[in-house]
C-alpha cells in the first residue's frame, strides 16, 4: 500500500506496513463438512498436528515532507486533476449491482531491539484456519488518545493509501484477518476449505457475524461487496490488485460482465469461490480492506455513505468532524477480539504529536527522525517509554521508464550508481535507516542477503551516460523529480540525493511538488522523469512488492517500467507449489528488476513509537498499524492526560 509523503520522514501515520520473514508452525485443523456442501451442517474437527511450513513472502507510500528547504528550482506544479475521490452511486440495474466511486511514515532504521514477528503462509491445499478465541470481556474501559491527519476515504473499496487503512482495518472486517503476527486468522469466515487443485476456497461464515445496525452478514453480501469493487464505476485503483484472481474478475473490470463469475453464493452461511490457478498467497489477499464486506443498503443510502459507515469490525466510527476529531468507539458484537478499550479519540491535525505527547494530550506518538536524538538519549526520561518495530516498507526514488531520459537503461544505471547512498542515509535520517540495495525488506520471505545490488560508483555512472545514446549529460532533456508537498519544502534525502546527481554527474535537477492530499491518486499521470515513493507491505509475500510495482501495466507500477522475461518470472512464481523454488524465482526476478535500474532503491522502514507507562498491549504489526482492540489504558496518574 502506497505511504502518504509525510510519512517518509516525520511520521504521522497510524498505519504502515510490511512482512517480518519468518518461519511458524501453522496449526493445521482439517474439518470434514457435510456431504451438501454448505456449511450449515455439523463438522468434525480431524487431527490437529503443527507442522513447519516453509517460509513465505508480501501497499504503496509517498515520501515524507521534509523540514528543510530545497537546495533546487521549484517548479510549479501542472494543472492537476482536481476531483477528489467523491464517492457517486449508481442505480442498480437488472443483473447488475450498485456501484460507487468514490499518512506518513518514519525511516527505517537498525538499532534497538525490537519484538520478534513471524509470518504463516496460507494453509495447503484440503486445510482450514484454526478456531476463533472465544473468551472476550464483556465490556471496554477507558479512552485512548491519538493523533493523526484522518482519512481521505473509508470506503474500503477506494481506499489506496496506508492512512485511510488504518482505519478501515477497525471499522470493518473481511473473510479473514492477520493478526500481529501476520499470521492468517479467522474473521466472518469461521473456517475454510480448500480443494485438492488449490483453485476452489469454501468458506464458511459465522451465523453470529454482525453489521453495526446488528444485520446478519450473508454470504451474497460478500459477492455484492466484491462485485461492487470491480465495477469500472466505481474506480477502484485496487481490485485490479487485490481481487483479480478471482475467476471472472478481470471480464468485470474490463466493463464485459456484470457478474462475478467466479463466485458462488451456496447458502447463507456458504461462499464458494474459484481462482483462476492455484496461488498460495491468494488468502492473503482476502485480508485487505478491497475485500471487506460493506452493506448494500449503507452504500446506497448516498454518495457520502462512507462517511457514515456499517462496518462489522471490532469498533464502530462515532463522531467525525473533519480536520478536528474522529471517534471510534467498541463494537460490542464483534466476534472476534473484542476491544478493551470503550473509545479511541483521534485528535486530527492537531499539531506536532511529540509536542502533543510529551504535553500530555495524547497517549502514543509516532516518532520521526528529527526527534530521534531526544528520544533514544538514555538521560531523558522519555527514552524508556520509546519502542521499535520491524517494518516492511520500501522508500525509492522512481524513474519514467515510459520517456526520455529514462526509458535508456543506461542513462538509469548511471543515476543509480551515482549515489552514494550511505552518505545521504547518515547525513539527513540521522543513522536510522536501513540502505537498500534490493527491492524486499529484511525479514520479507524471499530477501536476498546476498544481493549487492548497483553500489556507488561515480566512475561507472559517467561510463553509462558515454554509453547511452546521449553520449554527454549535456545532451540529456531537462530533468525533473516529482515528489509530495508545497512552499518547496523537501525531504532531506531527497534533497541529498539530487545533490549526489550534481557532484557525481554534473546534472541539475529540478523539484515539482503535488498536493499530499492527491499525491497517491495523481502521480502515476502526473509524474515527471523521477518520483518520490515508497511501499509498506499489505502481505508477508514478495508477491506483494514484485508482482504488484514492477509487473508490467500493474496499476501500482508507477514508473510504467517492462521486462518480459521479469513478467515471464513473476508468472511462474505466482503458481509454484514449492515454496523454496518459488522464493528463488522471486529472487531472480527481484535481481533482474535491479539490474534493469527501474527504481532506486533508497531505504527499508522501521518505525519508532512513544508509548505512555499505562497504555498495554500496544504492539505494531510489521504492516505498520497497531492493532487497537488488543490496546488496554489503565489509570492514569494525576494530570496525566490533558485533553484538549
Amino acid at each position: 500500500m502506497t505511504l502518504p509523503q509525510a510519512v517518509f520522514i516525520d511520521k504521522a501515520r497510524a498505519r504502515g506496513g510490511i512482512f517480518m520473514k519468518a518461519v511458524a508452525l501453522l496449526c493445521v485443523i482439517v474439518f470434514l463438512v457435510s456431504a451438501a456442501g454448505g456449511c450449515g451442517g455439523g463438522v468434525t474437527t480431524a487431527t490437529v498436528s503443527p507442522a513447519p511450513p516453509p517460509p513465505t513472502t508480501g501497499t504503496p507510500t509517498v515520501p515524507p515532507t521534509g523540514t528543510a528547504p530545497a537546495t533546487v528550482t521549484a517548479i510549479a506544479p501542472t494543472a492537476a486533476p482536481t476531483t477528489t475521490p467523491a464517492t457517486t452511486t449508481v442505480a442498480p440495474t437488472p443483473g447488475a449491482t450498485p456501484a460507487t466511486t468514490p499518512a506518513p511514515t518514519s525511516p527505517p532504521a537498525t538499532a534497538t531491539a525490537t519484538p520478534t514477528t513471524t509470518a504463516t503462509p496460507a494453509p495447503s491445499p484440503g486445510t482450514t484456519a484454526p478456531p476463533l478465541p472465544t473468551a472476550q470481556p464483556a465490556t471496554g474501559q477507558g479512552t485512548l488518545y491519538l493523533t493523526d491527519d484522518g482519512p481521505t476515504t473509508l470506503d474500503p473499496a477506494t481506499a489506496a493509501e496506508a492512512g485511510s487503512g488504518a482505519y478501515i482495518l477497525n471499522i470493518f472486517g473481511g473473510l479473514v484477518r492477520l493478526d500481529e503476527k501476520m499470521i492468517i486468522v479467522p474473521e466472518i469466515a469461521e473456517r475454510w476449505d480448500r480443494s485438492p487443485d488449490g483453485k476452489t476456497y469454501t468458506f464458511c461464515l459465522r451465523q453470529d457475524a454482525l453489521f453495526h445496525d446488528g444485520r446478519r452478514v450473508r454470504a451474497a453480501d460478500f459477492k455484492y461487496s466484491w462485485e461492487r469493487a470491480l465495477n469500472p464505476a466505481t474506480r477502484s485503483t485496487t481490485a485490479g490488485t487485490y481481487l483479480n484472481d478471482i475467476v471472472g474478475a478481470q471480464e468485470m473490470l474490463a466493463g464485459s460482465s456484470r457478474e462475478l463469475t467466479g463466485v458462488t453464493v451456496i447458502d447463507d452461511s456458504t461462499l464458494e469461490v474459484m481462482i483462476d490457478a492455484p496461488k498460495s498467497y491468494f488468502l492473503y489477499k482476502m485480508a485487505f480492506p478491497t475485500a471487506f464486506v460493506v452493506d448494500r443498503a449503507n452504500v446506497e443510502s448516498g454518495a457520502q455513505w462512507w462517511q457514515r459507515p456499517n462496518g462489522t469490525g471490532p469498533f464502530k466510527l462515532k463522531q467525525w468532524q473533519k480536520d478536528q476529531l474522529l471517534v471510534l468507539e467498541r463494537n460490542a458484537e464483534y466476534t472476534g477480539e473484542k476491544a478493551k478499550v470503550s473509545e479511541v479519540r483521534y485528535m486530527l491535525l492537531s499539531g506536532s504529536s511529540i509536542q502533543l505527547y510529551q504535553n500530555g494530550t495524547i497517549d502514543v506518538s509516532p516518532v520521526g527522525s528529527v526527534f530521534m536524538g531526544l528520544v533514544t538519549d538514555p538521560t531523558n526520561p522519555i527514552s524508556r517509554e520509546l519502542q521499535v518495530y520491524p517494518e516492511l516498507s520500501f522508500f525509492y526514488i522512481g524513474f519514467n521508464a515510459s520517456a526520455p531520459p529514462f526509458d535508456d537503461v543506461k542513462v538509469r544505471q548511471a543515476f543509480s550508481y551515482a549515489v552514494d547512498k550511505e552518505r545521504v542515509a547518515a547525513l539527513s535520517l540521522m543513522g536510522v535507516a536501513t540502505t537498500a540495495y534490493g527491492i524486499l525488506p529484511p525479514g520479507m520471505p524471499g530477501h536476498d542477503q546476498r544481493l549487492a545490488g548497483l553500489r556507488f560508483d561515480p566512475a561507472k555512472a559517467r561510463q553509462l551516460i558515454a554509453e547511452s545514446k546521449y553520449g554527454d549529460v549535456s545532451r540529456l532533456p531537462p530533468i525533473v523529480v516529482t515528489t509530495s508537498g508545497f512552499g518547496g519544502f523537501i525531504s532531506g534525502t531527497l534533497g541529498g540525493v539530487i545533490e549526489e546527481w550534481r557532484r557525481n554527474l554534473g546534472v541539475k535537477v529540478t523539484v515539482r511538488q503535488l498536493d499530499p492530499e492527491r499525491y497517491v491518486l495523481t502521480l502515476r499521470q502526473e509524474k515527471d522523469q523521477l518520483f518520490e515513493n515508497g511501499w509498506i507491505a499489505d502481505y508477508p509475500d514478495p508477491q506483494n512488492f514484485l508482482d504488484v510495482l514492477f509487473r508490467g501495466r500493474a496499476h501500482n507500477n508507477t514508473g510504467e517500467y517492462g521486462n518480459p522475461q521479469v513478467d515471464a518470472l513473476l508468472d511462474r512464481a505466482a503458481v509454484e507449489p514449492d515454496e523454496n523454488v518459488r522464493m528463488g524465482r522471486y529472487r531472480e526476478a527481484e535481481r533482474a528488476i535491479v539490474e534493469d535500474a527501474a527504481t532506486l532503491p533508497l531505504f527499508f522502514g522501521r518505525s519508532y513509537v512513544l508509548v505512555k507507562p499505562w497504555v498495554a498491549g500496544y504492539v505494531e504489526s510489521p504492516l505498520g498499524y497497531p492493532l487497537l482492540n488488543k490496546i488496554s489504558v489503565g489509570l492514569r496518574p494525576p494530570g496525566g492526560l490533558k485533553v484538549q
